[in-house]
């Protein structure tokens, strides 16, 4: 990997800002449709995947919203909204068409490096969430995509499913959860590391470690950056015609620097965020399921607990969590200064408008920072209800910086998603935001394919390569039941995701 270089860097076809999920993602896609193109990935740290796509840092590890509630808000009537699930869901299918491309091409030589079968669940208590939770079962289970999806309200069950949720619980309690058998769990970090190790094979690719992307002009309808090389303090110039900025929460800084029109009036809101992991061994290997429960009453979509089996670096890890907190980091390895830096006159009013209409969040984040190990400790105790403080240990996630965009009616509102920019003229892309951001970021790179480089991503040339990566490419895997049974038992059998039983009973 490149961490000295001339300061003679020849001009480039595409620059890639932030050595994350993202980036990865659109150069092994640009590169495939166009392999003679030349690109250049600046990373401000000393290693790739350093960030959002780290995975003891990303919240999300397989978001395919089978089992996220927040996904799924209810309506005033009672109805469940399942718009943005199927969105999902569809998403991280395209998703698995793609990575299962980059196994069967020997990009990565095995699946088991980044992905495995996991069952998602959803679990509440009380009668106003059993309710809700039967409904949405109900709504989920009419459309294809959640084929398959279990329901119950039996303790017995529950406990059949998630030992360690049922122990000690009040058998009066009313509890239900569902089960997708058809779950996973996906280290982006391994993933990426996978995709940049291809990409630096390639003819025309360089990967610059320890170089910082100090300024970003518009030059002749491409870009002029300046390029600090961090090691030596030495700075250079590297001309692209296209650049894409996903450097997680330092792309909004870096959107500014570009001075577009179309990113005039964005904002952010930090937050970082702390996991209780599990150091217990048994109580790891008892415990197999992602299991996400409901945002308390008055608490954001981001704080949404999650008791979360996961494979890190081969062995089986137990997070729970997330519990919020706040800092004017826009990185975890940023600096304080980000926010005050980020507040420019275009965007003050959005930010102050968003920052008045969410004073609640305000008050939630305050109260997390101010939570002592019992509080957490109670928490999780909700979930399992014999936990022990020993058998836990307080690590530090990762830093999101939630988007703030205008709005005529509001003024200004914060969004708990993601957020793509582009130039009018296609030559720049920036991505804001945070979930579900890395699972479904196959989708979200074709999008922007189309939307910067779009007289090519409607050649013929260009389709037949996207087929040749995503099969299901140019028809609705949301629309087409069919399609997407043959998708996910030829996604599932190449991933070797070990569900096969389950395919034979709902899919054949």
């Amino acid at each position: 990997m490149a961490t000295d270089k001339t300061n003679k860097v020849p001009a480039q076809d595409v620059v890639l800002i932030g050595a994350g999920i993202m980036s990865a993602t659109l150069g092994v896609l640009l590169k495939k449709l166009n392999p003679s193109c030349t690109i250049s990935i600046f990373e401000r740290l000393d290693r790739v995947t350093a960030e959002s796509s780290d995975a003891w840092n990303n919240a999300g590890t397989g978001h395919s919203a089978f089992c996220e509630l927040n996904y799924t808000p209810q309506k005033a009537d009672g109805t469940v909204d399942i718009n943005k699930a199927i969105k999902i869901a569809e998403s991280f299918e395209v998703s698995k068409e793609f990575w299962s491309f980059l196994v069967e091409n020997d990009i990565i030589d095995s699946p088991e490096d980044f992905i495995h079968h996991i069952p998602h669940i959803s679990f509440v208590w009380g009668k106003d969430n059993v309710s809700f939770l039967k409904t949405r079962h109900q709504q989920l289970t009419s459309h294809h995509l959640f084929e398959g999806m279990e329901y119950t309200e039996d303790q017995e069950e529950i406990r059949r499913w998630v030992p360690l949720i049922m122990e000690g619980r009040d058998p009066g309690q009313p509890v239900a959860a569902t089960k997708m058998e058809l779950g996973t769990d996906v280290n982006f970090g391994a993933l990426t590391r996978h995709m940049f190790q291809y990409l630096e094979k390639q003819e025309g690719v360089n990967l610059y470690l320890n170089h910082e992307v100090e300024k970003l002009k518009e030059k002749d309808g491409g870009w002029a950056l300046k390029i600090e090389n961090r090691e030596t303090g030495k700075s250079f110039k590297v001309k692209s015609k296209f650049v894409f900025i996903g450097a997680g929460g330092g792309s909004l800084p870096l959107l500014e620097k570009s001075n577009i029109p179309e990113g005039k009036g964005f904002g952010g809101f930090p937050v970082s965020g702390q996991w209780l992991v599990c150091t217990n061994p048994t109580l790891i290997e008892r415990h197999q399921a992602k299991v996400y429960g409901k945002a308390a009453v008055g608490s954001p979509p981001m704080s949404v607990p999650h008791l979360d089996t996961r494979m890190i670096d081969g062995k089986q890890a137990l997070l729970f969590g997330p519990y919020a907190g706040f800092s004017t980091k826009f990185l975890k390895n940023g600096s304080y200064l980000d926010l005050p830096l980020s507040i420019k006159l275009n965007n003050i009013k959005p930010m102050l408008s968003a920052g008045i209409h969410n004073i609640p969040l305000t008050k939630y984040l305050i109260d997390q920072v101010r939570q002592s190990p019992q509080d957490r400790l109670n928490a999780l105790r909700e979930y399992l209800p014999e936990a022990r403080l020993e058998d836990w240990k307080l690590e530090k996630a990762g830093q999101r910086v939630q988007v703030i965009k205008k709005d005529k009616k509001e003024g200004g509102v914060l969004e708990f998603g993601t957020e793509m920019v582009t130039a009018a003229n296609g030559s720049l892309a920036c991505l804001l935001g945070a979930s579900p951001g890395a699972s479904t970021a196959v989708s979200i790179m074709i999008e922007l394919v189309h939307r910067c480089f779009k007289e090519q991503a409607d050649s013929r040339e260009w389709n037949t390569a996207f087929k040749k990566m995503i099969p299901s490419y140019g028809q609705s895997l949301a629309e087409n039941a069919a399609l997407l049974r043959a998708t996910r038992t030829r996604t599932s059998a190449t991933l070797e995701l070990g569900t096969s039983h389950f395919e034979e009973e709902f899919f054949v």
